[in-house]
């Protein structure tokens, strides 16, 4: 779930231009058009991580779709939702086994990864108008699709992490939103007093830890993304993840790490354990289902050293190149990244790539605006086929010095060559 954004309109015309030229190049799928396809009906599999527990799914099974195949009467779309922490493992499986659909949204941080294994279609060579739909979308989530020269898929959506706050808790103690890191250890010490928690998360993965990282002025490797030595391990990654084990031991974050005696982040937020955690637009159409009295509010994340900063997250749409059905496919690809497609799915949390739709987001959804403040600082996860392994080696070394003996310095001197093995592969 790698950057971004001024927000500027785009002309209408823009993207109309985009529909003229698909009909003119013979492929299927814009609004407001009838494509021209072969005769029958042709099925595209679209593998998709949409989630069940908000409208995501709905959303797409029963306006997104259905206003694709109206559009495109030759063209059904069968979807597939799988849960996240499923995916990567099943397309790898799906790789390997010569099985996998012809569309997939994928997160952001799996693009680099399988266009280096060689599934996937490059974009900017399959569509004619790709230049178009390029011009059309915030550089920074375009940029996560790039890989050895070429666009291996088109930014679906973007996020960015935030901080979302209790205001009965902050209230029961005096305190306002963390504005500084300084403010969320001193709220530390004053809820876990009342047995309560200042922070939670779920994981230690780079998503989670990342804000952290690169506010207190660290990061996990260089900015040509060759080497992590110097960097995973400098003093100022050292400092961020010393000041979560810190707040971790006190007794203000609680056993985030493996969920054994821990409440689950989203209900003990909104019953009053924890004050705040990090989340995304999508936490708001969660909460409103399974807490549908909990009023939260949103600040930016605390800022450290270097200010505040989060993370990029997001999914890319991107084509299989085992698909036998290309056409097909780039017309669903197409309608997805029209204004029609990327705005009803704004409705419900997902936030647009598209420039023209960018001063209308918050007017879609108010709770927009924090995200878009953030935005102007969110930075991307490194972009490199071996970010997987990395985050995975990541995450056990900090595990393992969280429920050991607490060595953040020498978990991280022992995990940089390790890491630098890994770049190595690809650089």
């Amino acid at each position: 779930m790698k950057r971004r954004r001024l927000v500027h309109a785009l002309g209408v015309a823009l993207i109309l231009g985009a529909f003229s030229a698909c009909a003119q190049s013979g492929a299927a799928g814009t609004p407001g058009a009838t494509a021209t396809t072969p005769a029958g009906v042709t099925t595209i599999t679209y593998w998709h991580t949409y989630s069940a527990d908000s409208p995501e799914v709905g959303t797409l099974e029963n306006e997104v779709i259905p206003a694709f195949e109206k559009a495109n009467p030759g063209i059904k779309v069968k979807a597939v939702t799988i849960p996240y922490n499923d995916m990567h493992q099943k397309l790898i499986t799906g790789v390997a086994g010569g099985e996998l659909p012809d569309v997939v949204r994928a997160d952001i941080i799996w693009v680099p990864e399988l266009a280096n294994l060689g599934v996937l279609e490059p974009l900017d060579t399959a569509m004619p108008d790709f230049g178009t739909f390029k011009d059309a979308v915030y550089p920074g989530p375009l940029a996560t699709n790039a890989w050895q020269g070429h666009y291996f898929g088109l930014p679906l959506d973007t996020n960015t992490l935030v901080q979302l706050y209790n205001p009965k808790v902050l209230k029961s103690v005096g305190a306002a939103a963390p504005a500084s890191m300084d403010d969320l250890k001193a709220l530390a010490d004053k809820l876990v007093k009342d047995g309560k928690y200042a922070y939670a998360d779920n994981d230690l993965s780079g998503w989670n830890t990342l804000p952290f990282i690169w506010s207190f002025g660290g990061d996990i490797t260089d900015p040509d993304v060759t080497k992590a030595s110097g960097y995973v391990n400098s003093d100022a990654t050292v400092n961020a993840i010393t000041f979560l084990y810190q707040l971790y031991k006190q007794g203000a974050i609680p056993k985030f790490i493996t969920q054994s005696g821990a409440t689950q982040t989203n209900d003990g937020f909104a019953k009053g354990q924890y004050a705040t955690i990090l989340g995304g637009p999508w936490m708001y159409p969660i909460l409103a289902g399974s807490h549908p009295d909990f009023a939260f509010q949103a600040a930016k994340v605390p800022a450290g050293t270097a200010g505040s900063i989060s993370v990029v997250g997001g999914e890319n749409i991107v084509m299989t190149s085992a698909s036998t059905h290309k056409d097909a496919a780039l017309a669903f690809v197409r309608y997805l990244m029209s204004e029609d497609a990327q705005t009803t799915f704004a409705k419900v949390g997902q936030f647009s790539v598209l420039k023209s739709l960018g001063d209308k987001m918050t007017s879609i959804q108010p709770y927009y605006q924090t995200y878009v403040e953030q935005m102007a600082s969110a930075r991307p996860r490194p972009a490199t086929p071996a970010w997987t392994e990395i985050d995975a080696k990541m995450k056990s070394a900090l595990q393992e010095a969280f429920l050991g003996n607490g060595d953040i310095k020498g978990a991280l001197d022992k995990l940089a060559p390790e890491l630098d093995a890994l770049l190595a592969k690809y650089n």
